[in-house]
């Protein structure tokens, strides 16, 4: 049986919409709340003298419960934050509670300060860059931290990363270089178009063998620049999918409208975790 869509008219100005919250992003008075635990990390290998807040979230579980799937998030409390617009601890909650996904901690990372530095914002040199810094860093200084106090499955198709913006194409990045432990991608509104040196992807996808990943994409009509002929956020996400879709990926892309803004990636968290972590999804190999 077809699932049926309700029918809603589409809005004629698209920079201004703002999409309502579901269900699954609210606090439910029969869902327990889970635990939150912060720790901060302030020295690094990879990132030297940087600093950064780590949130751990785990949803309430039975005593037994089976070595929990792995969701990291960038832009740990934008991401986290319970009163904003993702609102990824509540919707981890609900989600596990339901049985809708596997029992999943997530682990929200805040991008590094570089202390005592006129400039210490270092978020566009960790998330933009085209290497394997970042996702070595998650893999060798965070996730251990993790992994002391909760056990995790070894299983990678239980293993995601979900970013917005720079935070997007970091997720992407991560997981493409390192698909033996990501293999899950959350991305949003991709900062695609302000790596340095351009974006590698739709080039790199159509030459390269695929890889077993499954990615979830959201695009605005209204991202930055979607009108312009160079740095189109719009445009290098839509190239990106469409290399994806070419390659044959396991993808879905949700194009909506909306400038830059986490509304309609928030929103959507609920329904992109349980299509990305949910084993009974099919995939390309199922068709």
């Amino acid at each position: 049986m077809p699932d049926a869509v309700p029918y809603r008219p589409l809005p004629l100005d698209l920079t201004s919409v703002t999409y309502a919250h579901g269900p699954d992003s609210q606090r439910r008075a029969d869902v327990p709340q889970g635990t939150t635990v912060e720790l901060t990390v302030d020295t690094s290998a990879v990132y030297p003298g940087t600093s950064r807040r780590v949130w751990i979230h785990v949803p309430t579980h039975a005593a037994d419960a089976p070595p929990a799937a792995l969701m990291v998030v960038n832009d740990g409390w934008w991401y986290l934050d319970p009163d904003g617009q993702v609102r990824g601890g509540i919707v981890l909650d609900n989600l596990v509670h339901a049985g809708d996904i596997p029992f999943t901690i997530g682990v929200f990372v805040e991008p590094g300060l570089l202390v005592g530095a006129d400039q210490p914002k270092h978020r566009n040199v960790e998330y933009d860059a085209f290497d394997d810094r970042y996702v070595t860093f998650l893999l060798d200084e965070v996730i251990p931290l993790v992994a002391e106090r909760y056990r995790l499955t070894d299983d990678p198709e239980q293993w995601g990363i979900c970013g917005g913006s720079s935070g997007g194409n970091a997720a992407f990045t991560a997981a493409w270089l390192r698909p033996d432990r990501f293999r899950r991608v959350v991305a949003y509104l991709s900062s695609f178009a302000q790596m340095p040196g351009g974006n590698p992807y739709p080039e790199l996808v159509a030459r390269t063998d695929r890889k077993p990943l499954r990615v979830f994409l959201q695009a605005g009509h209204r991202d930055l620049n979607w009108d312009a002929p160079r740095r189109n956020w719009l445009a290098e996400n839509l190239r990106v999918a469409a290399a994806l879709a070419e390659a044959g990926y396991d993808l879905r892309l949700v194009l909506g409208d909306g400038g830059h803004s986490p509304n309609h990636g928030g929103v959507l968290l609920p329904d992109a975790l349980r299509w990305s972590l949910n084993p009974a999804v099919p995939g390309r190999d199922a068709r």
